[in-house]
């Protein structure tokens, strides 16, 4: 399992990255690792966006969706219709969520190992025989920051980042109304996330942090365009 898991995405993962670092960053690993993590994103897209549209939908039809498990609140079953009929009339998937994380989790496990080895003698062996090794190892971003230690900056940055994501994701909610418990786990997620973050990361080497930083990023611009477009149509 695990030479499966090695070759279908820790090794075209590492290989990409050398070859940016090789080609097109100049030997700078922090800029390769930049341009390996929008190219991931990139490809990732469809996904998120679908997700993340599905999450905002969500929020919005919140006063359906509590009307009808107030109506048939005695009866499940007949409440599990009317919910699975809400949703596909407002094509919403509710576990759309669920699914992006479990399709993104085996590709942040590759990410975690391939910052982790970085450029080591046995990281090289994984190389295909197209991809010439690097002539010299620089770990560093702009010769600024030193991505093989931990950094501090660049763990705030990315749990900042993480944080104003999130807020972008929440509905607005009008004062005086009560707030449904799924949205109270919502506002209460969007500040426990960057906290577990900021523990995680800040043992890390920086290279992790900066992915983490820069898909947040991509992840905000995101939500921006989303939001947009959701206050567009309706």
């Amino acid at each position: 399992m695990s030479s499966l898991f090695n070759e279908i995405l820790y090794r075209p993962l590492f290989n990409a990255l050398v070859l940016l670092y090789n080609y097109i960053t100049f030997e700078d690993l922090g800029l390769a690792i930049i341009l390996l993590t929008i190219l991931i994103r990139f490809l990732l897209f469809p996904l998120f966006y679908k997700s993340f549209k599905s999450q905002a939908l969500i929020q919005k039809i919140q006063p359906e969706i509590q009307k009808i498990q107030h109506l048939h609140k005695d009866n499940r079953e007949k409440q599990a219709q009317e919910l699975l009929a809400l949703y596909q009339k407002h094509k919403v998937n509710p576990f759309s969520g669920f699914l992006m994380i479990f399709a993104q989790l085996p590709i942040l496990i590759a990410l975690y190992q391939l910052f982790l080895k970085g450029f080591s003698e046995a990281a090289l062996s994984n190389l295909y025989s197209f991809v010439s090794a690097p002539e010299s190892i620089h770990s560093s971003l702009l010769g600024l920051v030193d991505l093989s230690s931990k950094n501090v900056i660049i763990v705030v940055l990315a749990v900042a980042v993480q944080y104003f994501q999130g807020k972008l994701s929440l509905p607005k909610h009008e004062k005086g109304k009560e707030m449904p418990p799924a949205a109270k786990i919502g506002r209460q997620m969007v500040i426990i996330g960057p906290i577990l973050t900021f523990v995680i990361l800040r043992s890390l080497p920086a290279a992790i942090g900066l992915y983490w930083l820069v898909s947040s990023l991509f992840s905000m611009v995101q939500q921006v365009i989303i939001n947009r477009n959701l206050n567009k149509n309706g």
